[in-house]
């Protein structure tokens, strides 16, 4: 056997021997909840990004690709906090532009390292369908450090309603458009904002239709037959 083959492995069997997403899941909830009732200020994206990285650590170490005092852990942490505290230092437009930025790419890389963990679970059950739930609201907390982007950069106002909207705001316009909902109290202005939209909210329904459904359908055909 290779040696990649055995790390794979490795990482498997630590997987399944003790591992699960409950977790991660509980991190993302945190910032969820974080992002909702947090104030529009620089320690709250300082705190917002410290957040994702700690997640995307726990994320890691659950799906037995590092652990969480390995240097990439540690790493990722480090660099959390110093963009965080130069935002607290400097503050600005440019270096809270960065802070989204990297709260982004920690979100992209916890959302690739949840997947792979779901792909090395090989079956479905409890622990991949816990690790698919965390990566649908992955998705909507991504596309809110996008937004957020946006707003900061762009010259003009983000909503088409005459404002660039509260990080809670850009929360609820991130969901409802996942969710596919529709309401349209707010509508983004520039057509950047108009196309991540639509992707956001074609990658909700995808995902809900193929790799939710999926899982659970499969679930249920494992169950034993009722006499």
């Amino acid at each position: 056997m290779t040696p990649a083959a055995e790390a794979r492995l490795t990482r498997v069997a630590r997987l399944r021997a003790a591992h699960s997403y409950g977790l991660v899941l509980g991190l993302i909830i945190v910032v969820f909840v974080f992002t909702s009732v947090a104030p529009n200020s620089s320690w709250a994206d300082s705190t917002l990004v410290l957040l994702q990285s700690l997640t995307l650590v726990t994320a890691l170490w659950t799906s037995g690709v590092a652990q969480a005092d390995s240097k990439i852990s540690i790493g990722l942490v480090a660099l959390a906090t110093a963009s965080a505290l130069a935002l607290l230092v400097f503050g600005g437009d440019f270096f809270k532009a960065v802070v989204l930025v990297l709260a982004g790419l920690l979100t992209i890389a916890t959302i690739a390292t949840v997947a792979l963990g779901i792909v090395d679970q090989g079956e479905a059950n409890v622990k991949a369908v816990t690790g698919a739930v965390c990566v649908y609201v992955l998705i909507g907390l991504l596309f809110v450090f996008l937004y957020g982007v946006i707003a900061v950069v762009s010259s003009g106002d983000f909503f088409a309603q005459g404002t660039d909207g509260t990080r809670s705001l850009r929360l609820y316009f991130s969901f409802v458009t996942l969710a596919t909902l529709g309401y349209g109290d707010y509508t983004p202005a520039h057509e950047l904002g108009r196309t991540l939209a639509i992707v956001e909210a074609l990658f909700g329904q995808l995902y809900l239709v193929t790799v939710i459904a999926v899982l659970v359908s499969r679930m249920r055909g494992r169950e034993p037959a009722q006499p």
